[in-house]
């Protein structure tokens, strides 16, 4: 469905597409076929394993899968058409109306290409033909691709997990002598730490080491300056309005939260939850991960119950006590972990209440919606060639299911918001500064703010 007034208005107009030179052709001309590369390598090194678990018919999946995704590298490279999902999934319908729609707005009937088309539409595609891969050969269609990296860099980041954990049960201990300031404090340096948090991103090293070594809470004070939008006062106005009175006194407050990355940051994700449930400013926190393994490094479900078992079995008295506590806050339904197919579409969030009106309804239901990352708020912002000073209630494009806040460190190229000459100063400073990863925003949407 294509309209030309609404959300699905003509993507090539303003989209960034992958031409030569620019940020998202160099993303997929250099880093997308590094991350094949790794995935290929992986199904290679877990041979023997697929022979111990399934025999002759593990091995030749490996085979199958590994020959497919040499190909689809090939066609990464060398800008062939996009070729259409065949493996009869949930969601492979979606995919193939996608891009029967893109097709339909392409000048002079160019074929749809890795090159010549959207970079949110051509990174996402690569990470659902990657699946397709094992979907298509099974019994490896369970198989986790990025399983071994998103492991690594939790226990690469120990140190700080176990600062951090220690830091949020000696909040939880002093919490009942806290005045609303220094709860206010607490909550608003937790959120940084999970804003952060979001630099651990392993698709954007390419699968390399980006895992959190230093303390995370010392480093708050020198990261201060490198916020460029800073809207923490009205996220925090928002939780405490969501206390107001009900028919029983006190609100249920929900907040939901949009997972990015498993490891280091979803442990500052979590903690952060804990404190908001333990000081009474959430009822209920509802987690959305991801369905399939995407984007190297994002949080799926058994990413999501494996951190909290390795959590709570951690030889360390403070990180054991935080992951018991997630255990029981997940057990008596505090807490919930979701997944919708939605998230690993290529779509835009404005498309959500017409695509996937039952996701849209749910978040509908939430007090405050945190989406973590990078990849979050390109899909909140259509990953258009928005000038920089454009409001970011604009750039939502009608989005507005609930308050809303974006967590996000700039890894590219695409940010509105800033006050007039921002984006100037800090291009004649940094010129790569919306890519690097060194700086972060905090830009608040609610809907009675709507523009």
């Amino acid at each position: 469905m294509i309209k030309v007034d609404g959300c699905k208005h003509t993507y090539l107009s303003s989209a960034r597409v992958c031409g030569v030179g620019s940020f998202a052709y160099l993303t997929v001309r250099d880093r997308l076929p590094t991350i094949l590369t790794k995935v290929i390598d992986t199904l290679h090194r877990n041979k023997d394993n697929f022979f111990k678990e399934y025999g002759k018919e593990g091995v030749q999946a490996e085979k199958t899968a590994i020959s497919f995704l040499s190909r689809l590298r090939n066609e990464l490279q060398t800008d062939k058409p996009v070729l259409s999902l065949t493996d009869n999934a949930e969601d492979s319908e979606a995919w193939n109306e996608y891009m029967r729609r893109q097709q339909d707005l392409m000048e002079d009937g160019r074929p749809v290409s890795w090159f010549k088309s959207p970079w949110l539409y051509m990174e996402c595609y690569m990470y659902r033909r990657i699946q397709e891969a094992l979907y298509m050969n099974p019994p490896m269609d369970k198989f986790d691709v990025f399983k071994e990296g998103k492991t690594q860099s939790y226990f690469e980041s120990q140190q700080a997990i176990k600062t951090l954990c220690t830091y949020l049960q000696e909040l939880i201990t002093n919490m009942e002598n806290m005045t609303e300031i220094q709860l206010r404090d607490s909550f608003l340096k937790l959120l940084q730490i999970s804003l952060w948090g979001n630099k651990c991103d392993l698709s954007i090293s390419a699968g390399q080491d980006n895992s959190q070594k230093s303390s995370p809470i010392d480093s708050l004070p020198d990261l201060q300056r490198f916020i460029l939008v800073d809207d923490s006062s009205m996220v925090w106005s928002t939780l405490v309005a969501a206390q107001g009175a009900g028919s029983s006194g006190k609100k249920h407050a929900r907040v939901d939260i949009i997972l990015d990355n498993a490891g280091f940051e979803l442990i500052t994700d979590l903690v952060l939850a804990d404190f908001l449930v333990s000081a009474g400013l959430a009822k209920q926190i509802r987690f959305h991960g991801k369905s399939i393994p995407w984007f190297v490094s994002d949080v799926t479900k058994q990413d999501f119950e494996w951190t909290i078992m390795q959590t709570m079995a951690a030889n360390h008295k403070w990180m054991s006590a935080s992951g018991v506590q997630w255990k029981h806050f997940m057990k008596e339904g505090t807490w919930s972990y979701h997944d919708h197919i939605f998230w690993t579409l290529p779509h835009e969030f404005c498309d959500m209440a017409v695509d996937a009106a039952d996701l849209y309804s749910t978040l509908q239901g939430s007090d405050l919606i945190l989406f973590k990352g990078d990849l979050n708020y390109r899909k909140l912002t259509g990953d258009r060639k928005w000038e920089h000073t454009v409001p970011f209630d604009q750039a939502l494009r009608g989005f507005q299911p609930a308050p809303l806040c974006s967590l996000r460190t700039l890894k590219a190229d695409v940010q509105v918001g800033l006050q007039p000459g921002q984006a100037e100063k800090l291009s004649s400073q940094e010129p790569d500064w919306m890519t690097n990863g060194r700086y972060a925003v905090v830009q608040f949407s609610s809907p009675c703010r709507e523009q």
